[in-house]
C-alpha cells in the first residue's frame, strides 16, 4: 500500500499487534525495541524483523525509518513522543496519550509546531466498519436527535488478587487505571459515533481488589490461566481503581452513562454501547463487532450484518472482507493504519485527519481528571 517504514517500540502484548497490522498495511516494519536486549531479538524473531534496536537513541537515528509506533507503558509516552518528532518522525501513540493533561497539552502543542508530521493516538476501536455506519446513521439524522448513551466496557483480567500488570502502578500507567485503559476507549468511541461534547459528569469509582500479590518475575498482560503462575510474590496495596461508574450530561442537553470494570468475571474483553434517538436507537458490541442492532418503536428492529454493499461509503473504505467474512480486533488496527500512512503518503497536511490526533488523547485525559476529581470529592464536575 504504502512505501513508508516503521518501528515498534514494545514488546508486550500491544507491540507485536501493531508490528503485524503494520505489515497486513502493507507498510514496512524495519525493527523493534524492547525493554531488554533479551525481549527485543525475541520479538524480531517470532515477528521476522530484520533490526533489533538496542537503545531508544538508536532506533529514533535510524534514518530509515519514517514512523515509530510506541506501546510503552504510560509514563514514557511524553518523552519518546518529543524525541521522536524532534528527529522527524511520526508517531503512533497508545492510549492513553500521556500521565496528565500538563504532559497531552505539551504534545499537541509540540504536534502542531511540526504540522508535516502526522501524531496519531491508537484509539483502534474506531475503525470496527459497523462503527462506521453507526456514526453516519447518526450524523445523517436517521436516528434522530440523540437523547442518551449507555454502556461500558468491561474485562476480568484483573479479578484475582494474584493477577498482575504495570498498568496497576500509578507511577506506570497513571492515577486512573480502570477508566484511564479502557474507559477512555468508550469515551474515545461513543464521542466519535454521536458527535457529542461533554459539559458535566459525575463518577463513583472503587477497588475491589485493594491487595494483590505482585509476582517477581515477569508476567504477560492477559496471561489468564495459562500459565504456571508465579511462585514467589510480594504483597502490595492498590491504589487504582478496578471498577468504575460515570455520568454524563453532554452540552446537547444528551444523557449518558459508562461503567467499565477489570474484575467482571466471564466478560473478558467486551466494550458495547446503545445511542437512543428520537427515531430509532443503535446498539453494538465489541464481543460480536459484525453485527449492529437498530431498533424501532412503529416497525420491526433489525440487526445489519457488517455487508460492504449494504453499509455507508464510510463504513465500506474501513472494509476489506465481503459479507459473510468476519472482522475483528486486529483488523481495526489494520484500517487505523491504512488511515494514518495514507494519510501522509498523500502529502496534504491541512486535510482534515481520518484518524484519532493528539487533539482527541488530550480531551480523552480531560475527561480523566474529570472523573478524579469527581470521585474524589462526591459531587458534578464540569468539563473545561
Amino acid at each position: 500500500m504504502v512505501s513508508l517504514t516503521a518501528a515498534v517500540v514494545g514488546t508486550g502484548f500491544i507491540g507485536p499487534v501493531h508490528a503485524e497490522a503494520l505489515k497486513r498495511a502493507g507498510v514496512h516494519v524495519r525493527g523493534i525495541l524492547g525493554s531488554s536486549p533479551e525481549k527485543s531479538h525475541a520479538a524480531a524473531q517470532s515477528l521476522s524483523l530484520e533490526v533489533v534496536y538496542e537503545s531508544y537513541e538508536s532506533l529514533i537515528a535510524d534514518a530509515v525509518v519514517d514512523a515509530i509506533h510506541i506501546t510503552t507503558p504510560n509514563k514514557d509516552h511524553l518523552d519518546m513522543t518529543r524525541r521522536a518528532l524532534v528527529a522527524g518522525k511520526h508517531v503512533v501513540c497508545e492510549k492513553p496519550l500521556a500521565m496528565n493533561t500538563s504532559e497531552s497539552a505539551e504534545l499537541v502543542a509540540l504536534a502542531k509546531s511540526h504540522p508535516t508530521l502526522v501524531t496519531a493516538v491508537n484509539y483502534n476501536i474506531r475503525f470496527y466498519p459497523l462503527i462506521h455506519h453507526a456514526r453516519d446513521l447518526v450524523q445523517s439524522g436517521e436516528i434522530g436527535e440523540v437523547y442518551a448513551v449507555r454502556g461500558g466496557y468491561i474485562q476480568d483480567w484483573l479479578l484475582f488478587d494474584t493477577d498482575w500488570n504495570w498498568r496497576l502502578v500509578p507511577s506506570e500507567g497513571g492515577d486512573l487505571r480502570a477508566i484511564g485503559d479502557i474507559g477512555t476507549h468508550w469515551m474515545d468511541l461513543t464521542n466519535f459515533v454521536t458527535g457529542l461534547k461533554v459539559d458535566s459528569l459525575l463518577a463513583d469509582l472503587a477497588t475491589f481488589v485493594p491487595k494483590r500479590k505482585k509476582p517477581r518475575q515477569s508476567v504477560a498482560t492477559f496471561q489468564g490461566k495459562e500459565g504456571s503462575g508465579p511462585v514467589e510474590y510480594d504483597l502490595v496495596d492498590i491504589e487504582t481503581e478496578d471498577w468504575g461508574s460515570v455520568l454524563f450530561r453532554y452540552t446537547s442537553g444528551a444523557r449518558g452513562s459508562m461503567n467499565v470494570s477489570q474484575v467482571s468475571a466471564g466478560r473478558k474483553n467486551m466494550l458495547s454501547f446503545e445511542i437512543s434517538g428520537s427515531k430509532a436507537s443503535l446498539a453494538w458490541n465489541s464481543e460480536n463487532p459484525n453485527e449492529l442492532w437498530i431498533g424501532y418503536r412503529d416497525r420491526p428492529n433489525g440487526v445489519l450484518i457488517k455487508d460492504p454493499s449494504l453499509m455507508s461509503d464510510s463504513a465500506r473504505a474501513y472494509t476489506s472482507q465481503p459479507g459473510g467474512h468476519a472482522e475483528g480486533f486486529p483488523d481495526t488496527f489494520k484500517q487505523l493504519y491504512r488511515a494514518v500512512y495514507g494519510y501522509i503518503e498523500r502529502g496534504d497536511f491541512n486535510a482534515p485527519r481520518p484518524f484519532p490526533t493528539f487533539a482527541d488523547g488530550h480531551h480523552e485525559l480531560v475527561l480523566c481528571e474529570a472523573i478524579a476529581a469527581s470521585h474524589a470529592e462526591q459531587h458534578w464536575v464540569d468539563v473545561k
